[in-house]
């Protein structure tokens, strides 16, 4: 059974107001799966309630069969960019090396196998010449290949990112996803929060589509289509037919 996780009738709000409505899916591991919805559809909070981050109203949520408490240590999740204190005064290599704590034992500091690995992850993303750096000297695709890094240090099973291209130059973009296609050969289940629709086809396996509840999830091919647009994001408007446009 490949099933890697499943969401059942899951409901968030806000002081009263619903940000997320009877949302369910499941998918496979291995897959490289798309969040996609208007602004203030609720595409991070489906993040965050997934990982336990927000309170839900109700609804079930597992991983691998297991409740997110029991697996999280098999979690990585890199933050929007605006969510990061930036001018925190941390060298980009700490940084990364934070990823190596969740699977130390209490009171345990990392020692010679986590800083070779810290260093590795930082090679993977391009960024081993700046591990001296402070994190606020770096511009935003520096930033985020950084706590990609740190997210691979982790060597975690499931990786959730929310929108990791907003404010990056194209280089950095075409890294990070040449890193999260190599994860999913792997056999990674990844979690992309994702604003442009041009990319949905070129970039994933299954794309989610939400605008407080649910509508579609599943294989690109049969999910994103230009009436499901749409639906989704409210339009009428030539602008989803093609599905070439950021909307």
């Amino acid at each position: 059974m490949n099933e890697a996780i499943q969401v059942k009738h899951l409901n968030v709000s806000y002081n009263g107001n619903q940000a997320l409505q009877d949302v369910s899916f499941s998918f496979d591991k291995g897959k490289l799966i798309g969040i996609v919805g208007p602004n203030g559809a609720g595409k991070s909070t489906l993040m965050k309630a997934i990982l336990g981050l927000v309170p839900k109203d109700g609804g079930h949520i597992s991983m691998n069969q297991q409740t997110i408490k029991e697996v999280q240590t098999s979690i990585a999740y890199v933050p929007q960019r605006n969510h990061i204190d930036w001018d925190f005064p941390i060298l980009v290599k700490d940084t990364v090396l934070l990823g190596t704590y969740p699977h130390l034992g209490l009171f345990k500091r990392p020692g010679k196998k986590e800083k070779k690995l810290a260093v590795e992850c930082l090679e993977k993303v391009g960024m081993q010449d700046f591990k001296n750096r402070q994190i606020s000297e770096l511009s935003g695709g520096q930033q985020q290949r950084v706590f990609l890094a740190r997210a691979l240090a982790q060597q975690a099973d499931f990786f959730f990112l929310d929108e990791p291209f907003v404010g990056i130059d194209a280089g950095s973009e075409e890294v990070i996803m040449k890193i999260l296609s190599d994860l999913k050969a792997e056999g990674k289940t990844i979690f992309v929060v994702h604003h442009d629709l041009s990319k949905i086809e070129s970039y994933f396996d299954d794309v989610i589509m939400v605008n407080k509840k649910l509508y579609g999830a599943g294989p690109v091919q049969q999910v994103f289509h230009s009436d499901a647009v749409k639906q989704c994001f409210h339009i009428q408007s030539p602008a989803a037919e093609g599905l070439g446009v950021s909307i």
